[in-house]
């Protein structure tokens, strides 16, 4: 298994643990390039999650992607060997209650 899988079967063992919502998309002649390795849903937040193998680092289109998640308020992870196994507390952290994380909008 290569660095890089390993990493994301860590990551997809939290993701059903937590229950969330979540796929592996893939890039073809109609895809976009540059999308997260694995993206998904969870407590009603969309997330991308870019998976690399040592201190490997997102591709330019790959950061591109993950800035325009985090722009629209979505949980953008570049996740590696050294943080595979915090997705769990990034997702659902134990000091965020559900009505906080659902109602903290900010209005124009």
């Amino acid at each position: 298994m290569t660095p890089e899988a390993k990493v994301k079967k860590v990551v997809a063992e939290q993701l059903r643990n937590l229950g969330a919502y979540y796929f592996y998309p893939v890039t073809s002649g109609y895809g976009r390039s540059g999308v997260p390795d694995i993206v998904g849903c969870y407590k009603g937040r969309f997330f991308g999650i870019e998976c690399k193998a040592r201190d490997n680092k997102p591709t330019p289109l790959q950061q591109i992607n993950l800035d325009d998640i985090d722009k629209q308020s979505g949980i953008a992870l570049v996740i590696n060997e050294k943080n595979m196994h915090s997705v769990q507390d990034i997702l659902d952290p134990s000091d965020v209650n559900d009505r906080q994380m659902e109602f903290d909008f900010e209005y124009e």
